[in-house]
């Protein structure tokens, strides 16, 4: 009987452990989870559940009579220490598990403020997991006075969540732009311009020099101006957890390394979700997604009961700020070009070119546009860019 071991209880470890379950009815399984709630879901973190629209146990995968009809050992509240490879042995805080395949979906943290500049202050929250948010939620109180600090999709979706909580959003971000680290100018473009209709005020090209506690927070900026809010929210990106395999030997870069199949350099040592750095065309890459989360865990978990199939990401991604949902589909590295595309009632998509071809699309309220570029990318197929660009043509003829 093959002794699975999964480290870490989140989209991927979950998304494994189903997946071996189903295919391997005889696998003695264990999923460890450092957080003491059930494995649960993240995206509504930052939108629903932080609106107070979905309940604690809506985020839940499955119930937890599920671990125990499917005989899926549940370890919750404890972490994962250390990796015995040699007696191939999981340590954890008070236990040991022995294995012979040993997955490891230890997820990613939020990048903190120094604590110089103030980021261990009281009043300075950052967003990963449910007690994050249920920490913060009491400050969304409709008059109250937010920094954001971060201008990515986490900044911007609590950005909006707060501003629909007629709370007063500054939001702050050191590169040029909003987004720049993921998205052409076009897409900054549309979301600077929806968050300023919505009374959000975006400073853009400014730093934070540090944060001061007193009745309140007093935040100094790279400028030279200053500003005193009631709380901040820190979302400037997240780092990998890949503390446990650096440990134990296995290379990490950015994230732990695995091949094609999501073997680390130990062949009993497997690896998926945000925390690996995994081949995508010709580089190395992190997938921060929950769509390579399942998709990269289910391929491993076939492939830790024998299988060899190659993993081959076809990433998709989507935030929702106000009344806007942007569905994102392929990974824009290298391109161009961005070829605009008007659509219905307000909508836009931004079309991704290296050359000829098309690398992903960005759709803003523009469901169609998002399924039809992201068949093409999938299918390894480029659009004329005079089609994609004219609104009158017809997007299904590009098919």
């Amino acid at each position: 009987m093959q002794k699975l071991v999964i480290a870490g209880g989140g989209q991927a470890g979950f998304a494994l452990a189903a997946k071996a379950r189903s295919l391997c009815p005889d696998s003695e399984i264990t999923l460890i989870c450092e957080e003491p709630d059930l494995p649960y879901q993240r995206p509504p973190l930052s939108k629903k559940y932080l609106r107070n629209e979905m309940a604690r146990e809506q985020l839940y995968l499955r119930p937890e009579g599920y671990y125990t009809d499917q005989g899926i050992t549940l370890i919750r509240g404890h972490s994962a220490r250390k990796i015995d490879r040699d007696a191939k042995r999981l340590l954890l805080d008070n236990q040991a598990f022995a294995y012979d395949q040993l997955a490891l979906t230890t997820g990613a943290r939020p990048r903190r403020l120094p604590p110089a500049v103030g980021g261990d202050l009281p009043g300075v929250y950052y967003l990963r997991n449910v007690q994050d948010v249920d920490r913060m939620a009491p400050e969304f109180q409709a008059g109250r006075r937010v920094l954001v600090i971060g201008g990515g999709y986490i900044g911007l979706e609590a950005a909006a969540v707060a501003a629909n909580s007629d709370l007063s959003v500054t939001l702050v971000e050191m590169a040029p732009r909003i987004l720049q680290r993921v998205a052409a100018p076009e897409t900054s473009d549309f979301f600077r311009t929806l968050h300023w209709t919505r009374g959000v005020d975006i400073r853009e090209g400014i730093g934070l020099d540090r944060l001061e506690r007193d009745k309140t927070i007093t935040a100094r900026f790279s400028d030279g101006t200053a500003q005193e809010v009631d709380f901040v929210i820190v979302g400037i990106g997240i780092e990998p957890n890949d503390a446990l395999a650096r440990d134990a030997g296995l290379p990490c870069d950015g994230g732990i390394v695995v091949d094609k199949y999501g073997r680390t350099s130990d062949r009993n040592i497997w690896a998926a979700g945000d925390c690996t750095r995994l081949p995508y065309r010709e580089n190395m890459i992190r997938l921060e997604s929950v769509q390579n989360a399942i998709d990269q865990a289910e391929a491993v978990a076939a492939n830790m009961l024998g299988q060899e199939t190659d993993y081959v990401p076809n990433p998709w991604f989507w935030s929702d700020q106000f009344d806007v949902k942007l569905q994102i589909a392929g990974l824009n590295t290298g391109y161009d070009r961005v070829v605009v595309r008007q659509a219905a009632r307000g909508g836009q998509s931004n079309w991704y070119f290296q050359g000829e071809r098309l690398l992903a699309v960005d759709a803003m309220n523009d469901p169609r546009g998002y399924m039809i570029g992201k068949r093409l990318i999938e299918a390894g197929r480029s659009p004329e860019q005079a089609q994609v660009s004219d609104p009158d043509a017809d997007l299904k003829a590009l098919l």
